[in-house]
């Protein structure tokens, strides 16, 4: 299949479903946040709360947390982890990927705030090396990947289902081009996930019923965040070079922005209005204002 059909035939699964949001994006609080601790990944929730994984010190067990932003103001909601990394909000859970294990951490009620471990490394196939990107499909399962040693060995993409039980999608013994994945993004019909990898910078969808991977586009140097609009636009971002790219219904690609320091794994807000891009070596978290 040409490339530009290929990615016009996933745009369209996902924005099938339509993303209208009620929830609106105030100018005031969608400031440049500066002092966080190595902000790898964020997430708005459906009530406008932002949340922050901030590594801290890299490698470094224990001095990792999770920041939420309220009205322009941040506070440290959750301690203890590890090397926090990619995010995702399924129900009344905030899901983590520290480091070689998954978290989930309650966000309301009296115990919000609280972290648990949803799947420990033991639970993998195969131990787990560098936990990067989480991303939820429809059916409430997540899918992680793996970057290996971000040099091209170890890289995996796993399913984890809402039990916690962890299966294999696809790693670099079924196919060489699975070098070091890092932004995963799922379609609506739960079959078809696209991962940006960080060795390569290129940017694959992978059918998971025909087992068809494919390439999409490339040229996004170290492939970090990656996410889409409803008005079929997708986002990547280059941790590398410090770059944010759109990538349209043909598969064309254009970049921007530029100018960061390591722009990590990206998201937008809930209205669409931004993009929210975490720059890791600067401490700060930027918002993009779309069009």
């Amino acid at each position: 299949m040409k490339k530009n059909v290929l990615v016009s035939v996933f745009m369209v699964a996902l924005i099938s479903t339509g993303c209208a949001n009620a929830l609106k994006s105030s100018p005031a609080a969608m400031q440049k946040i500066t002092g966080l601790k190595m902000p790898e990944s964020v997430v708005q929730a459906k009530n406008g709360k932002i949340y922050v994984s901030e590594i801290n010190g890299f490698g470094k067990d224990g001095d990792g947390q999770i920041t939420i932003i309220e009205n322009g103001k941040p506070r440290v909601f959750a301690t203890g982890l590890d090397d926090p990394k990619g995010l995702a909000i399924i129900g009344q859970y905030l899901y983590v990927a520290d480091n070689k294990r998954v978290l989930r951490i309650e966000l309301a009620g009296v115990k919000q705030g609280q972290v648990q471990v949803f799947a420990a490394a033991n639970a993998f196939p195969e131990t787990p090396l560098f936990l990067n990107d989480l991303e939820p499909d429809i059916a409430g399962n997540l899918y992680v990947s793996d970057s290996g040693d971000l040099k091209g060995n170890g890289g995996a993409i796993y399913k984890i289902s809402p039990q916690g039980k962890v299966t294999l999608v696809i790693n670099s013994k079924q196919d060489p081009r699975v070098l070091a994945p890092n932004g995963l993004l799922m379609d609506d019909s739960g079959d078809v996930i696209m991962e940006v990898d960080f060795a390569s910078g290129i940017l694959y969808s992978y059918n998971m019923k025909t087992k068809v991977f494919n390439d999409v586009a490339q040229g996004f140097g170290g492939g970090d965040g990656l996410v889409h609009h409803s008005n079929g636009s997708m986002f990547v971002s280059d941790w590398l070079n410090g770059k944010v790219f759109s990538v349209n219904l043909a598969g064309d690609v254009k970049e921007i922005k530029s100018g960061y320091q390591s722009a990590a794994d990206i998201a937008l807000t809930k209205d669409e209005k931004y993009l929210m891009v975490p720059d890791m070596k600067a401490g700060e978290l930027d918002f993009i204002p779309l069009q």
